[in-house]
């Protein structure tokens, strides 16, 4: 195993140990605490590029101090901007980040520009108030401007920052004032989230000792037909969810462990994004509580629910609430194609520079279009069985498009992955290209029913159910 995986292999197993005794601060105390640890582990793992993040952090800072309402367009210039210095800073002479720089990098850009956001709408909300007299009814809204220190130890919390999940700042202040956090769901929860981890783990490392990713790159792996060549790629998407599936559950305990992100049932808390509605738990009932604001996977329907864009909402979850808030809410684009592929481009630019990301990223709207154009021209017509074969033959080309896109997301480098697809003949291209030019030669294309399948989705994306007759969402 890379050193670096026992790194956060370490990190993430002490993690919940210590979120229990986090429990048993005080508000000043936990928050104090947490940033010294946090920042400690930067300094530790990250070294003299440990700059990198302070500078991202006060950059943020003085731009929401300097004018908050233009806050979250320009930090997210900034922190991008920055994004693209972090990454090319061997052009300029420097050292080149380690691994966990990247981490800490990434999770921390997600939380300057959720930051800024909020601070907008905190000073909106305040001037509607001193406007109108009456208090602002805003869901899971700051109740004051931070200070630098709230802003630099909210960036250096020791939960979550090299491995997420992402967590609002509000979500973070809700924490540190937990009235009773000793009273709260822990062990139990934690030790349900963590029960599959060994599985998955084991799972790992066995297939990926089978079949190593560098295998698809030799000249014998050529040698083998068809059918392997595509199996393979099943095989390495797998490896890819089991490494994941183990990290993100381990990442979830710590927050679970120290109580970060739990809220009454009754508040609807979101992946990301935290309570939806305002709710104040009863002293007199007894309230169950969940930890959904720091979910960051579901692992079952990750794997087993039909769509393409369905897949994506339960993979990384609180960086895809992230995503949809601040990226697809204002993107330049109308339609929602068009509006998934800025998203997707965003989402490629935010995990690197490789080629290979971008390849597999913009691969998506190309299968969300395949998708909507056989729903309007087949599905729509067919009866309760058909669309239930209907639904498993998605589901299965959905598996095989994220096994086909997984590729190049892991090989990196545009040639490689051309490569691959090459030698299956850019199957999943193949297919949804030909579903596209199926659904329009039966008229399923017509401007009126995609559009009007558009808007469904634009609901569904804002969070209010569609069933639309599927089985397994």
């Amino acid at each position: 195993m890379p050193s670096d995986e026992v790194v956060y292999l370490g990190f993430l197993g002490s993690s919940i140990p210590v979120g229990f005794l986090f429990r048993y601060l005080s508000p000043a105390v936990k928050q104090q605490a947490a940033f010294l640890l946090g920042f400690s582990i930067t300094i530790a793992t990250c070294r003299i590029h440990t700059v990198h993040s302070l500078i991202t952090v006060i950059g943020t800072w003085i731009i929401v101090k300097s004018s908050w309402r233009h806050a979250p367009a320009v930090s997210l210039s900034w922190t991008f901007l920055y994004l693209l210095f972090f990454r090319l800073v061997t052009w300029f002479g420097l050292p080149p980040p380690t691994p966990f720089a990247n981490a800490i990098q990434l999770i921390l850009t997600l939380k300057m520009v959720s930051l800024a956001n909020e601070v907008h709408s905190f000073h909106v909300e305040k001037k509607k108030e001193i406007s109108s007299f009456v208090k602002s009814p805003i869901t899971g809204g700051l109740s004051q401007e931070p200070s630098l220190y709230d802003v630099l130890a909210y960036s250096y919390c020791y939960v979550g920052i090299m491995t997420g999940p992402f967590f609002r700042f509000q979500t973070y202040v809700d924490w540190l004032k937990q009235p009773s956090p000793l009273a709260l769901p822990g062990a139990a929860v934690c030790l349900q989230r963590l029960k599959l981890v060994p599985v998955y783990g084991a799972l790992y490392m066995a297939v990926n000792s089978v079949f190593p990713l560098a295998y698809v790159l030799t000249e014998e792996y050529l040698d083998h037909n068809f059918f392997f060549r595509f199996f393979y790629m099943i095989a390495v998407f797998f490896v890819f969810r089991m490494r994941f599936y183990a990290a993100w559950c381990g990442a979830e305990a710590g927050c679970i462990s120290a109580g970060l992100g739990c809220y009454p049932e009754k508040a609807l808390s979101k992946p990301g994004g935290g309570p939806t509605v305002n709710y104040s738990p009863d002293p007199t009932v007894e309230e169950k509580y969940d930890f959904k604001t720091i979910q960051n996977i579901d692992c079952y329907n990750t794997d087993f629910c039909v769509k393409v864009r369905h897949g994506m909402r339960y993979w990384n979850m609180t960086v895809q609430w992230w995503l949809h808030h601040y990226i697809y809410a204002n993107a330049p684009f109308k339609a929602y194609t068009l509006r998934a592929g800025w998203t997707m481009l965003i989402s490629a630019y935010w995990h690197g520079l490789h080629a290979g990301y971008y390849l597999s990223f913009l691969t998506i709207p190309l299968c969300i279009a395949a998708e909507t154009s056989m729903e309007a021209s087949v599905r729509a017509k067919l009866g309760p069985r058909g669309q239930n074969i209907f639904d498993w033959v998605q589901w299965f080309l959905k598996m095989r498009a994220y096994d086909y896109m997984c590729m190049g997301f892991v090989l990196l480098k545009a040639s490689d992955t051309i490569y691959y697809w090459t030698s299956i003949y850019f199957i999943i291209h193949v297919i949804a290209v030909g579903c596209i030019i199926l659904g329009r030669a039966l008229k399923g294309g017509k401007r009126g029913g995609k559009h009007n399948h558009e808007k469904r989705e634009e609901t569904k994306e804002g969070n209010v159910k569609v069933t639309n007759g599927e089985k397994r969402d």
